[in-house]
């Protein structure tokens, strides 16, 4: 056994296309127990161990399929792999699944040590079986990060996942079926490899906008949809978020909230470079969607008419022309009477509130009122609130 401890050190110390598996904390401790074999390298293996669990197997598995090496990029890129890397991956790939299932107990024979070690459980995997089907699904869930979340926000300069995205669903937005139409129209495109556009959806505060993007993309993501918010702040690194999901497998929605810029905004040309398609900052795999709610994007002053730019005509008109670069562009108005009942009684009936119909309308137009008027974050507001006030049951 001392003799197997030593080969399965050699052989994983010589790892080529996992390598960078070596790197984590755990898969490094494990290298240096199989090397030194003494209790204390045992010891500080499973004390990185078990910050993932108890099960060695399941962290090897964890850690080899979404690991982001070469072979897996090629994949992505559809590239062809030489049979010399193919049979690195395979070899490589039965090396893990040997060494997922050490025990304690063939450590502590390697050491001739018969006192305390700690234990972990062991699961058996067909490591090639189970990388190949990982495979087969790259272009739907992806690889790295992007398969383990589907929301992402950019921070500093780094895109970082959200941990606890908005779950909303397509069927908790009550109303504005058409306007949704389109956008799951245009989503399902991207999806499918046709050409999508860049949507802007603008209108009135509080009709569902931004509600309607994160619902598309919790709807979609299981078929490889992803979305990265930004702010209109971080434009200026919107090229180069494109250049770095360019090559990735799956398919993004670049979601920029509450977007309006002034005159002078230096932002405005990294928006308007994407938005014409520039070559440096075009994806194939992304689309832009933004809200506002401003149609034209920019505000504009009366001081800004009287400047002293002698083409001060052209500037505001390609300033105003901003929204015009959004091949996509749907309304979303304020609801009338009608509608806003509709959501509210939609609402009602999802949170499971027992109501009378005319009181319940009553209250609620009553709401809207003492709010900024009819809307659909009105309608939720005030669905919530009737929530709180219900008694508790004993």
């Amino acid at each position: 056994m001392n003799n197997q401890l030593d080969d399965l050190a050699v052989r994983l110390s010589g790892l080529a296309v996992f390598r960078n598996v070596l790197r984590l904390r755990t898969m490094s401790s494990l290298l240096r127990m199989l090397s030194e074999k003494t209790p204390a390298a045992c010891g500080e293996f499973a004390h990185a161990l078990y910050r993932h669990g108890t099960n060695l197997s399941d962290y090897i598995i964890k850690a080899v399929t979404e690991d982001e090496n070469s072979y897996l990029l090629k994949k992505a890129r559809r590239e062809s792999i030489s049979p010399v890397m193919e049979n690195a991956v395979q070899k490589e790939l039965k090396l893990f699944e040997e060494i997922s299932m050490l025990t304690t107990e063939d450590v502590r024979r390697a050491m001739g040590y018969m006192g305390y070690l700690p234990e972990w459980e062991n699961t058996y995997y067909d490591f090639v079986s189970l990388y190949t089907e990982r495979m087969d699904k790259l272009f739907t869930r992806g690889y790295g990060i992007f398969a383990k979340y589907t929301a992402f926000m950019l921070k500093d300069h780094v895109i970082e996942p959200v941990m606890t995205p908005d779950p909303q669903r397509l069927s908790q937005l009550p109303a504005y079926e058409t306007q949704r139409k389109k956008v799951i129209d245009n989503t399902l495109a991207l999806i499918k490899g046709r050409p999508a556009a860049n949507c802007l959806l603008y209108g009135d505060a509080g009709t569902g906008k931004s509600s309607t993007v994160k619902a598309v993309v919790n709807e979609f993501a299981d078929r490889g949809l992803r979305l990265i918010e930004m702010k209109k702040s971080q434009l200026h690194e919107l090229p180069d978020v494109m250049m770095s999901i360019a090559d990735n497998p799956l398919k993004f929605i670049i979601f920029i909230d509450d977007l309006s810029f002034a005159a002078d905004d230096e932002d405005f040309g990294a928006l308007k470079a994407v938005l014409e398609g520039s070559i440096a900052s075009k994806a194939s795999n992304a689309v832009i969607y933004a809200t506002s709610n401003r149609r034209h994007l920019v505000k504009e002053s009366f001081s800004d008419r009287s400047g002293d730019d002698i083409h001060a005509r052209d500037t505001r008109e390609e300033l105003a022309s901003l929204s015009e670069r959004f091949g996509l562009k749907v309304t979303f108005l304020k609801p009338d009477k009608d509608t806003y009942l509709t959501i509210v009684e939609h609402l009602a009936k999802q949170y499971g509130i027992e109501y009378d119909r005319d009181e319940l309308f009553t209250k609620a137009e009553a709401y809207a009122l003492r709010r900024s008027g009819r809307s659909g974050r009105a309608a939720r507001h005030f669905i919530e609130m009737l929530k709180s006030e219900e008694p508790e049951n004993d």
